[in-house]
């Protein structure tokens, strides 16, 4: 008997935005699509593990800018059930291209550009951020007004 867990796992995720296209990773073995990015490490600043995962995935540094906003998601997978709070944040990456997807410096995952036009359309997980990514781009300051980190 698989026991549940209770934790809550919180990421940190990034929106590279380019002439209306998206920044998206695949997992090659699952097929999952979702923003680069991903665990925040007890103590750590979400900016500041954003910039981690990012030059962890891509091999290239990355800065995190403005927050764009939150997305909760409980589902089951293979562990059993999960509960994550994906904190959004613009990203700016001056060296990758906009016109080719970035080679990626982990061997499970691909990257590529997608519009944010049919974001909805790819697949990308969760569903309330594919939903919700486009008008955060379009008017961001909305969000980073709601937003007040803090750490000691």
């Amino acid at each position: 008997m698989k026991t549940e867990r209770k934790e809550i796992e919180i990421l940190a995720r990034g929106a590279c935005v380019r002439n209306g296209r998206v920044l998206v990773c695949r997992n090659r073995k699952h097929g999952n699509m979702y923003l680069p990015g991903g665990h925040v490490d007890w103590g750590e600043d979400s900016r500041r593990a954003l910039a981690r995962e990012w030059r962890e995935e891509l091999g290239v540094p990355g800065k995190a800018g403005r927050f764009l906003g939150v997305v909760e998601q409980a589902y089951i997978a293979r562990g059993g059930p999960t509960c994550e709070i994906s904190l959004v944040f613009e990203v700016r990456c001056p060296r990758i291209s906009a016109t080719r997807p970035p080679p990626s410096a982990e061997d499970h995952l691909e990257f590529e550009w997608v519009p944010l036009k049919r974001l909805k359309r790819t697949g990308l997980l969760p569903v309330a951020l594919a939903e919700s990514l486009p008008a955060w781009c379009a008017t961001p300051a909305a969000a980073a007004e709601r937003w007040r980190g803090y750490s000691r």
